[in-house]
């Protein structure tokens, strides 16, 4: 059983708060739930809604169709063609002034009922919240703890004042209900990709975070910033994004573990010190969010439309990698992956997400445990003054698996450490020599690329591998594809690609490339116009799809439209 809430509004009517109670109803509840946010680039009007999908299956990805419909404005009346035949929508006729007649409608009067009870119609959203609930046959005493959760902290006044609008929804006299299925599982958590790349970058040991705000990057920026006295960590809200990128390669050139985060536009003014890091071979991980460009484009909205920027982004010839978790478990555990691949080879590495990703809540087992690498490859300290003579920059053999010199910390040693932006010398110095510059490019790029290849996980294959029907695709798109693969009517294969650049081996991927040998549609997902994850998979594989999914109106794929789309392409 699943059920699909969609709650709409505009800006500063509580549509977000009002969804996010919700997703902790549930998950208190015990059920498993995914849910995610469309909203304009606005702080008040517009039009925005939220989504719950709830229930006793699994739950991955955007459904189309509604079983409940909230609406605060006209607008929101709109989506009532997508209500199920026993759906339900709930409005008030008085303040939208409008009236449905269809039997599916809930005429409640919310701010007439706030008026009586001589509360503010800022309390809509919570009667709301509890009307919906009492509908659902919920015991209001789980509501009331997600209300003293939300508002843990404020005023008893405050406290006092919700659960009093809380009492107003489910004392409204509704003349349906819905009886859910009980859960069998115990209370869940929430995690959205935010917290993901957060968690991960805390527990890889983070210790300097600079950006300069930009949507859909701000939130991660934000909660390592709430954390940063806890986990001694240095947060810097850069004067722009140059600035916040050479400040964490400052930082880390200076010994910690530093990252930055922007989106699109920010990123491109990151270039010129993306391969500042890549000469000088100084670690540093960069969040780039993505959101629909170009220029200023779709602040608010979804794009997979950076992934060949992010892969050839920098002047010059240099090593990074480029990941771009499906979830907010492999944001946690790639973010921890950036840190250390970018700090074991002394390049830069890029988490490559979206705002779908951002945003979107999913629920998993209270008791979920994570298992995170920090190793310090650094020369600290005494280590450091064992080196009777130490070259920041050593020749090495680039046909051999060993390991570089280690990166030391200046000041920890009466040995100095040099480097450059300029061409240098094993020490840092500045060269001119052509066999110099010749070793050195081998030294940063052939050996370091060859060599994390070798630590590139491969895509991960869900549902039936034996199936005619391919579905390939990457990072946030990993809810669908694995609720496509899990549908009842059609059998279908879907690949998920995380780990973008470099690619897994030819040579290591002969279970996923088996399986689209054999099969007589490979149909390619992804959220642009160009089909840039399809350029890079069929230049590196050297096959080619025979249909793509492409999406680029600023929202994410839902369930039902690709299932719709695969049964068209048949």
């Amino acid at each position: 059983m699943n059920y699909t809430i969609r709650i709409c509004g505009e800006a500063g009517q509580g549509i977000q708060t009002t969804g996010e109670g919700f997703s902790r109803l549930f998950s208190l509840l015990g059920y498993n739930v995914f849910s995610f946010q469309d909203y304009e680039s606005r702080i008040r009007g517009g039009h925005n809604f939220y989504q719950i999908t709830f229930g006793t299956d699994e739950i991955y990805a955007p459904k189309k169709f509604l079983d409940l419909l909230l609406t605060f404005d006209k607008k929101g009346l709109e989506y009532k063609n997508l209500l199920r035949d026993d759906g339900i929508a709930i409005y008030d006729a008085d303040y939208l002034k409008k009236s449905e007649h269809d039997e599916k409608f809930i005429n409640c009067p919310f701010r007439q009922l706030l008026n009586n009870a001589r509360l503010k119609s800022i309390f809509e959203n919570v009667v709301s919240f509890a009307l919906v609930a009492n509908i659902l046959s919920i015991d209001r005493k789980y509501v009331y703890k997600v209300i003293y959760d939300i508002f843990a902290g404020k005023p008893e006044d405050i406290i006092e004042q919700n659960i009093k609008a809380v009492d107003i929804g489910y004392d409204f006299d509704v003349k349906r209900k819905v009886n859910l299925p009980a859960s069998d599982s115990e209370e869940k958590i929430l995690l959205d990709g935010v917290k993901g790349v957060g968690i991960g970058a805390i527990g890889s040991g983070c210790k300097f975070y600079s950006a300069y705000p930009m949507t859909p990057s701000t939130g991660v920026f934000q909660y390592i910033g709430t954390h940063a006295e806890k986990f001694n960590i240095v947060v810097e809200q850069a004067e722009d994004e140059l600035s916040a990128i050479n400040m964490a390669i400052g930082a880390s050139f200076a010994g910690v573990r530093a990252m930055t985060g922007t989106s699109g536009g920010g990123f491109a003014l990151m270039n010129e010190a993306l391969s500042l890091s890549g000469m000088t071979e100084t670690p540093i991980v960069i969040l780039l969010s993505q959101r629909p460009g170009p220029a200023t484009g779709f602040p608010t909205r979804t794009e997979q439309g950076e992934l060949l920027y992010a892969i050839h982004a920098g002047h010059g010839d240099f090593p990074r990698v480029v990941f771009a978790p499906g979830d907010p478990l492999e944001c946690v555990y790639l973010t921890n992956k950036a840190f250390d691949i970018a700090e074991k080879y002394q390049i830069p590495a890029i988490v490559l997400t979206d705002q779908h990703l951002v945003d979107s809540l999913y629920s998993y087992k209270k008791d979920l445990k994570l298992k995170l690498k920090n190793k310090d490859y650094r020369l600290r300290s005494a280590d450091f003054e064992n080196y009777q003579d130490y070259k920041r920059h050593k020749f090495l053999d680039f046909t051999k698996k060993i390991p570089l010199i280690p990166l030391a910390v200046p000041g920890n040693s009466r040995q100095l450490v040099f480097t450059d932006s300029d061409e240098h010398d094993e020490y840092g110095h500045i060269t001119e020599d052509g066999e110099v510059r010749k070793r050195m490019v081998e030294r940063r790029y052939f050996w370091k690329i060859e060599n994390i290849r070798n630590e590139i996980s491969l895509p991960k294959i869900y549902g039936n591998s034996d199936s005619k029907i391919v579905l390939i695709g990457f990072g946030s798109n990993l809810g669908v594809l694995k609720e496509i693969a899990n549908n009842k009517e059609i059998s279908v294969c879907a690949i998920h690609f995380s780990e973008l650049f470099p690619l897994p081996l030819k040579e290591n991927s002969n279970e996923f490339l088996k399986i689209i040998s054999r099969s007589n549609l490979t149909i390619c997902i992804e959220n642009n116009a160009s089909g840039q994850f399809q350029k890079l998979v069929e230049s590196e594989y050297g096959f080619k799809f025979s249909h793509n999914l492409r999406k680029y109106d600023g929202r994410p794929f839902n369930y039902d439209e690709v299932l719709e789309d695969i049964y068209a392409i048949l």
